[in-house]
């Protein structure tokens, strides 16, 4: 009995470990995925730098209030697994996401943000966010742009002030 007992309490500590460190975790149920398929999905998640554990609920919600994740009691039923995302929050989301287009007993129960549980919904819409090196360009954009217009506003008014200087000096030379 101590044996299993320290098993567990191994466990709980390791999905306590991951859940601390995680910017973003999806939980999933995926009861119906043949052998191939999950050996696929976990190549996947490797190759995204995301760690996917076949969980215990009893342990997951014990490791989950340790950590002070609240919530997560209506996706702790039949088969749960967990993917989490230690350095890019959106990587466990889009590999998810991806996969569950591809295969439809992959079923996503919910997700945690930053500490927070977001809804299968959320999950989605986190999936389908552009990647960051986008989203960088678009607020660089976004500040570059009202110093292209002053820019172009000065280069407006300089450039009158040329057109004019020139028609006078092509009117005394022609006096």
């Amino acid at each position: 009995m101590a044996v299993i007992r320290a098993e567990k309490v191994a466990q709980v500590a390791k999905i306590q470990e991951l859940l601390s460190k995680a910017k973003c975790a999806v939980l999933v149920d995926f009861c119906g995925l043949t052998v191939a398929q999950d050996t696929d999905l976990r190549r996947q998640m490797r190759q995204a730098g995301v760690t996917y554990l076949v969980v215990k609920n009893t342990l997951l919600r014990i490791a989950a209030e340790q950590v002070g994740i609240e919530g997560l009691e209506p996706a702790l039923a039949k088969n749960t697994a967990i993917a989490v995302a230690g350095e890019d929050p959106v990587a466990a989301a889009k590999v998810i996401n991806t996969f569950a287009k591809q295969n439809k007993n992959l079923i996503v129960k919910m997700g945690i943000l930053d500490g927070k549980v977001i809804s299968a919904a959320e999950v989605k819409a986190l999936a389908d966010l552009p990647p960051r090196e986008v989203l960088l360009a678009k607020v660089l954009g976004s500040m570059n742009a009202p110093m292209s217009n002053l820019v172009g506003v000065l280069q407006g008014t300089i450039r009158q002030v040329v057109y004019a200087l020139d028609a006078v000096r092509k009117a005394k030379e022609a006096a």
